[in-house]
């Protein structure tokens, strides 16, 4: 990722966090600046352009610039929470903040802008549930994946949270490894390598 030039409407939408649509429009208006495929109705747009664009709008540029995908994991279980983080970093594509609360994690969600987060249901302030309504509810945030975890396995309360904007369940206890391949699944990244 941190070697492209040039970006397609879509991939700059991920890298900047808004629909395609958005860049589309921002391309048509002339605010962010690319050129056409000759013969054809393609946008490009150039690494520098986007660059600029993402600065004179306030979108942080860290994605462009480290092409790692940014992640938040929120539990209340510290052990766990260390667990969780040495194996993403293992895997050395993620950019990775934590939170051990609800109301860390919305701040989390808001200045960190993570493409995923990981999230315990049972926090001690605030259900997971909320935390996933609470994302959903603000669409500068739809391409944010959700990734809740917990112990407790009524099939009702995952179908609620599902219900609620999360996009995978993983039941307590699980294999590092196992999370790894289904946040990289939810990324629609490769598998990465765990050395």
């Amino acid at each position: 990722m941190t070697t492209k030039t040039v970006f397609t409407t879509g991939e700059a939408a991920k890298i900047c966090k808004v629909s395609q649509q958005t860049i589309i429009r921002c391309f048509d208006n002339g605010s962010l600046k690319g050129f056409r495929v000759p013969g054809s109705k393609f946008r490009r747009i150039p690494r520098e352009q986007l660059f600029l664009f993402m600065k004179d709008n306030g979108i942080p540029t860290d994605a462009l610039e480290s092409g790692k995908k940014k992640l938040l994991i929120v539990d209340d279980d510290q052990d766990l929470v260390d667990l969780m983080q040495d194996g993403f970093q293992r895997d050395g594509r993620f950019d990775i903040r934590t939170a051990n609360n609800g109301f860390d994690a919305g701040m989390g969600v808001k200045e960190f802008r993570p493409d995923l987060v990981i999230l315990d249901v049972m926090l001690p302030d605030i259900n997971g549930k909320e935390v996933c309504q609470r994302v959903r509810s603000d669409p500068s945030m739809d391409t944010v994946k959700i990734l809740c975890i917990s112990g407790m396995v009524e099939h009702s309360k995952v179908d609620g949270l599902k219900a609620a904007g999360a996009n995978d369940f993983m039941q307590k206890p699980f294999s590092i490894d196992d999370l790894v391949g289904r946040a990289c699944n939810l990324l629609e990244m490769d598998r990465g390598v765990i050395g």
